[in-house]
């Protein structure tokens, strides 16, 4: 069978809306930058994700392009990013900051200049401007003092909001690799076992099912630690009577969605159940407010009036749901000031945390909105109650 992946055609296709979205902001270039756990917005561009190092990719207004590397990475981006152009620049090298005396490199004015870019006084956007490091900032500044350098985040969100029937073909089948695990966790829970442990079982399964990589930390917490509404998982022994919050996930050609769901070893308490029955009703509750055309902050504030209208309050810590792709949670979110439509085929995680007294927990799958609705990228949540 076919690798599920996205096509070199659909990366030209990339870079030629990318200059057209620069066009329309007066950009004479644009510099979009990425590191190894945020890569997904120069990986959108070229392909390339790096290891220890960074990576930029340069777009001048006249269609040409390149990539920035590390001095180690010459030969790895040569071999996987669908931009054949790599620069090897100390912008973009390791943490440790070696020098490399003995390597030629490159600045951003090499670069631009063999781009096409000419002159000094220019407009240059900054892609992935979160990402962008001072070391990187400096450079940039230091080549091009006359330049005018502006945030250009909102050009890659407008390009990966909005997603190809190849990005939704990958995000389904890391959904279907995750699905996977997720049953195999949950068979192989019992009392006694590690946290950590069970995140092995995830590891194993996704792997052996075709995932390129984790598509987040994965998610086994327990009992108090599932309070965290982002944590990491530990040598904590998971006992008869824990809540333990499954979050897993499996990457397939950069594309990183997850499936979340609370368990119960053994019978929930009074409490928990409450709570996981109301987190679940909230969950059910967002579902039926997606589809083209709705405003995000009206899902918002019906979601936080949804918590306020039954006494929960005190129990909420974020909005409805978070866009995924590249990265599990990527732009745009759901939040009370999103004022942007719904669209066809953006892709969102319904991501429903709920915050008790000593323990929390989540439901969260991914969909994507079609005309009159959405469509579920993965099957049902399951309440998962086990029995010891």
């Amino acid at each position: 069978m076919a690798r599920v992946c996205i096509p070199d055609s659909e990366y030209a296709e990339r870079l030629k809306k990318c200059v057209e979205k620069m066009k329309e902001h007066n950009l004479d270039a644009m510099i979009v930058n990425g590191t190894e756990s945020d890569y997904a917005n120069p990986r959108y561009l070229c392909g390339f994700w790096p290891l220890f190092e960074r990576v930029g990719v340069a777009i001048a207004a006249n269609g040409n392009a390149a990539v920035m590397v590390g001095p180690e990475s010459v030969i790895f981006a040569g071999d996987v990013s669908r931009i054949k152009n790599i620069y090897p620049c100390l912008y973009y090298r390791e943490g440790a900051n070696p020098s490399y005396p003995e390597i030629k490199t490159n600045t951003y004015n090499d670069v631009l200049e063999d781009l096409g870019v000419k002159g000094k006084k220019i407009r240059i956007g900054i892609g992935g401007y979160m990402e962008t490091t001072v070391i990187m900032m400096d450079g940039l500044r230091e080549c091009y003092p006359e330049a005018e350098i502006v945030n250009a985040d909102d050009i890659m969100v407008s390009l990966r909001s909005i997603k190809s029937a190849n990005e939704i073909a990958c995000i389904r089948e890391g959904f279907r690799i995750a699905e996977i695990a997720t049953k195999e966790v949950i068979k192989a829970l019992h009392p006694g076992v590690t946290e950590l442990q069970m995140v092995g079982v995830a590891q194993k399964s996704i792997y052996e099912n075709g995932a390129e990589y984790e598509g987040l930390p994965m998610y086994v917490f327990s009992e108090k630690s599932t309070s965290h509404a982002i944590s990491r998982p530990s040598y904590r022994v998971i006992e008869k009577g824990d809540i333990v919050q499954l979050n897993l996930s499996a990457k397939v050609d950069g594309y990183s969605p997850a499936i979340g769901i609370p368990v119960g070893m053994g019978k929930y308490s009074p409490e928990k159940k409450e709570l996981v029955d109301f987190c679940l009703e909230a969950h059910k509750w967002t579902e039926r407010q997606l589809k083209a055309g709705v405003l995000a902050s009206d899902v918002a504030k019906g979601f936080l009036k949804f918590f306020e209208d039954n006494g929960r309050r005190e129990n909420y810590v974020y909005g409805p749901c978070h866009g995924t792709g590249m990265i599990e949670v990527e732009a745009p979110w759901m939040e009370t000031t999103s004022d942007y439509p719904l669209q066809p085929n953006m892709t969102f995680q319904i991501d429903t945390f709920v915050s008790g007294s000593k323990f929390g927990l989540r439901w969260e799958k991914g969909v994507v909105i079609t005309e009159d609705g959405f469509e579920s990228n993965c099957g049902p949540l399951d309440y998962v109650e086990l029995d010891f």
